[in-house]
């Protein structure tokens, strides 16, 4: 059996863009061909995609690093290079997708089919016949090809359950699941037996089916992170019904209504809305509580036991009716995309005792893309620098002639027109 993992961390790198190339026609009947360099191609993309085929984040584990193809470099003869291939990850339904380093979500990917930009593919470097003008007949220079976006992701899985079995430990929660559904879960008579969650599908007939989540035990203070805390909390997040199970005979003699405190008290404390939800509350192991102990405890609940199958029937038309209901009063659940707009213009930030730094994305970019060992290629940088608005933030600063002025990896001293 395949184990469940429900979270993991992911490395994404975007493929690198190709080079442009520096090219000029030379054909016997032309004299003094013009350029004629391709472009580099794009960098493929790395894209997340929910897959109902997909039961886990196993996969990843021990392989967490993902990267796309790089594009082509671009050739002479206008040749353009070939972009990178997309790289497609499958993820399971109900995966949610953060920034590792601020917890920030990106993107929840509920249904089948929900994808979400992972990393951008890096752009291709034009070719020296896109710098062709009325001032510069023959550009000896190309772009170089723009590194891929890479980042750290962390996915989690948010189960997608109809009904979430919540009891303390050793509460008859994996044995009920074994008994109405095909799931085999691992049962013994110890605490935490299940670590895992458990999904199984309960079939009544042709037209009603759902399914039912074994929810690992919950303890006083889970809320706080004690026991298995909300590890698994957050996996009743979406259950549309709760059904608590209460042993009526537990080993630690917890009475069965403190049980039942306890467990709404770590729900509401965890999230105050759990408590909103349709929820059933049953009395487990029936078959080893006798009638006189049950008067004692005056029980109000339905009793069942797994086991011998009592109440079982009754419980499980119960959850039915409730999840019908459930399903007609709920909206269909939309993927959710968290798309920033890229951030325009340049700022300027000093570094040092006569040391500043340039940044902005487009500014970078003029840099990175571009050949600076070349004096026709750094003037066509200073050109853009300065129909970006460069010199005169610079100016603004109080940059000084003879500073020292970063723009990515590449240092200039400046110098102040005259």
């Amino acid at each position: 059996m395949s184990q469940f993992v429900d979270e993991c961390q992911l490395n994404v790198r975007g493929g690198d863009g190709g080079a442009g190339c520096v090219s000029f026609r030379r054909e016997g009947p032309v004299v003094r061909g013009g350029p004629n360099g391709g472009d580099g191609g794009k960098g493929g993309d790395v894209w997340l995609i929910a897959d109902h085929n997909v039961s886990s984040l196993l996969a990843f584990r021990d392989h967490p690093h993902r990267r796309a193809t790089d594009g082509v470099h671009g050739k002479g003869k206008d040749l353009h290079g070939k972009r990178g291939e997309s790289l497609e990850i499958k993820v399971p339904e109900g995966t949610v997708v953060k920034d590792m380093y601020t917890g920030e979500v990106l993107a929840e990917l509920y249904r089948h089919g929900d994808r979400f930009l992972g990393a951008n593919g890096g752009r291709g470097g034009r070719g020296n016949a896109k710098f062709l003008s009325n001032f510069r007949r023959e550009p000896t220079f190309a772009e170089q090809g723009e590194h891929g976006e890479e980042r750290w992701l962390k996915l989690e899985i948010q189960l997608m359950a109809d009904v979430a079995l919540v009891g303390f430990p050793n509460a008859g929660k994996s044995t009920l699941i074994s008994v109405i559904s095909a799931a085999k879960p691992k049962i013994a008579n110890y605490p935490f037996t299940t670590l895992e969650p458990n999904l199984g599908v309960v079939s009544l007939d042709d037209d009603t089916n759902f399914v039912v989540a074994d929810i690992p035990g919950l303890i006083e203070g889970a809320s706080e992170g004690r026991g298995l805390g909300f590890q698994f909390l957050r996996h009743i997040e979406r259950a549309r019904v709760l059904c608590l199970l209460i042993d009526l005979q537990p080993m630690d003699g917890t009475d069965p209504a403190e049980q039942e405190d306890i467990l709404l008290r770590e729900l509401g404390s965890y999230r105050p809305d759990l408590l909103e939800r349709p929820r059933l509350v049953v009395g487990t192991k029936a078959d080893v509580v006798t009638q006189d102990e049950l008067d004692a405890l005056d029980w109000q609940h339905p009793i069942m036991s797994a086991v011998t199958g009592q109440g079982v029937r009754e419980l499980v038309g119960r959850m039915a009716a409730l999840v019908h209901e459930a399903r007609q009063n709920e909206p269909e659940p939309e993927g959710v995309v968290v798309i920033k707009p890229e951030v325009t213009g340049a700022v300027i930030e000093r570094i040092g005792d006569g040391e500043y730094r340039v940044v902005g994305r487009e500014v970078e970019r003029v840099v990175a893309l571009n050949d600076v060992t070349t004096p026709e290629a750094l003037s066509y940088i200073d050109n853009r620098l300065d129909r970006l608005g460069v010199h005169k933030l610079l100016q603004r600063a109080g940059v000084q002639d003879g500073d020292v002025v970063w723009v990515g990896e590449f240092s200039f001293e400046y110098q102040s027109d005259l």
